[in-house]
């Protein structure tokens, strides 16, 4: 199926979505298999049945343009466009907090690619925090399985060095520096939470 941009640009999906179709499982604690997004949204379930917060992935406005019919009982989206520019990936309230934040992973073991932001996400966490909004970016290095929390701010400080003519990517470094490791647990899987209490010692 095709998707396209609201300029009429075609979308081309990352290198790694044909995986996610068909992750490979691997059932133990440490490494379930799972993606980035499956973690966060199970996490973000435990959450919300546990009356802790309420946090949802956002969901994108797609028109369909072509749609086929193999069968009377089936359709078969062929074609569609976004009808807008993406902001960031999930947002909700937590104890009276509006949180907005992004998720993001990347097969690197030594830094993170700034490629993997849009301009268009960095403008709308720069508005975020204007307004006084808990924002964030949760990064995640697939080969060793570590998830950190990566507070807004600094990332647009790197995003304007990179702008500036600087390095195009965050090194693990400055990642470790300035964000906070999250280790996987098992309910919640990924307990963001506990680190926005601790930033923001939320009552």
């Amino acid at each position: 199926m095709n998707f396209h941009y609201p300029n009429g640009r075609r979308y081309t999906p990352p290198a790694n979505s044909a995986k996610k179709l068909t992750p490979e499982k691997k059932w133990t604690y440490s490494n379930r298999g799972m993606t980035l997004e499956e973690d966060i949204n199970e996490t973000n379930e435990f959450y919300l049945e546990h009356g802790i917060a309420t946090i949802h992935k956002k969901p994108t406005p797609v028109q369909i343009v072509q749609v086929d019919y193999p069968k009377r009982s089936a359709a078969v989206i062929k074609e569609a466009y976004f009808k807008q520019a993406s902001t960031t990936d999930y947002n909700g309230v937590y104890k009276g907090r509006y949180i907005d934040f992004e998720a993001k992973e990347t097969q690197n073991t030594t830094s993170f690619p700034l490629k993997n932001f849009h301009e268009h996400q960095v403008k709308h966490m720069e508005k975020v925090l204007a307004q006084q909004g808990i924002c964030f970016v949760l990064l995640r290095f697939s080969a060793t399985e570590e998830v950190f929390l990566f507070e807004a701010h600094y990332l647009l400080s790197y995003w304007e060095r990179m702008k500036a003519g600087g390095r195009k990517s965050i090194t693990k470094g400055e990642i470790e520096m300035h964000g906070h490791h999250i280790p996987l647990g098992f309910q919640p899987r990924i307990d963001y939470i506990k680190i926005i209490d601790y930033l923001y010692t939320l009552k």
